[in-house]
């Protein structure tokens, strides 16, 4: 007949499983975190995006320079333009790899995005991207720490990535960054592979 547990091992396996719960459950914020931002961003919803943002959050985009603090952000989601009739602004969060340390209240996470871009009248493009993100747990609740998007490629609907692509706008009209870019490049047809946060899985 096999031993009954002892206390110790009973109560072990009690704070095992509780941060198995855990683990789980962060998981599921930062999934939902990250695809919250997606979707404010497809309707220019950008108040509700910023304040996915850690207080001192940051926000990288195409090598435009790194915003530091969640204001900041703020302010230059604005200078993105606005969604109304006619636009497609679609950004849609792919392909997760996330790490987190529950006891820590930190995380990391590469995603890709599949944009579709078009104002009735105007341009009409495609642009795939890939996050190497930061997350932490501020007030109880997941935050984005950082935000760092790196183009793959960005190219005209009608024209396809055969042709090459569409040149990465450096600078944001009326807004100077904090920070210089992380790290200089361009997008397709030149190749770029965005820094992995980790070595294996």
């Amino acid at each position: 007949m096999a031993s009954q547990p002892t206390m110790g091992e009973l109560l072990d396996r009690i704070e095992k499983l509780e941060a198995r719960a855990l683990a789980a459950e962060d998981y599921r914020e930062v999934m939902n975190l990250q695809a919250a931002y997606g979707y404010y961003v497809d309707k220019g919803m950008w108040d509700k995006a910023a304040d996915l943002f850690a207080q001192d959050g940051t926000l990288e985009i195409a090598g435009r320079g790194v915003y530091v603090g969640q204001d900041r952000v703020r302010e230059y989601l604005h200078h993105l333009p606005p969604y109304q009739d006619g636009t497609i602004y679609n950004h849609m969060q792919l392909q997760p790899v996330l790490h987190i340390d529950s006891e820590a209240g930190t995380a990391k996470g590469r995603w890709r995005t599949l944009m579709m871009v078009g104002f009735r009248g105007g341009e009409g493009r495609w642009g795939e991207a890939t996050y190497e993100n930061a997350y932490v747990r501020e007030d109880g609740r997941w935050r984005i720490a950082s935000l760092h998007g790196i183009i793959n490629f960005y190219c005209e609907y009608d024209e396809g990535w055969h042709r090459g692509g569409v040149a990465l706008l450096r600078s944001t009209d009326g807004l100077q960054p904090d920070l210089p870019p992380s790290f200089e490049y361009e997008a397709h047809p030149k190749a770029v592979i965005a820094p992995f946060h980790y070595d294996e899985v």
